[in-house]
């Protein structure tokens, strides 16, 4: 993997923050590398998995999220 340019990790910043909020999650110590290894072992990163956990509930519980709509520059 080729290292990243300045101005790539510019445009990846300015991207982020126009397209996402941030949430500052806290767990007791030692759960945050339980719930990575839970999530790798099923293929998904650790922010994947918590966003997935989030929709899964709040749909059970009748208030599904918005689907997010990806831009035509988005893979």
């Amino acid at each position: 993997m080729s290292p990243t340019s300045k101005s790539q990790q510019k445009a990846v910043h300015k991207y982020v923050k126009n397209n996402y909020d941030r949430i500052n999650l806290m767990v007791y110590k030692g759960q945050r590398e339980v719930i990575r290894n839970h999530a790798e072992k099923h293929g998904e990163t650790l922010n994947g998995f918590v966003n997935r956990a989030i929709a899964e509930l709040m749909e059970r519980e009748g208030e599904p999220l918005p689907v997010h709509k990806k831009n035509e520059n988005e893979e």
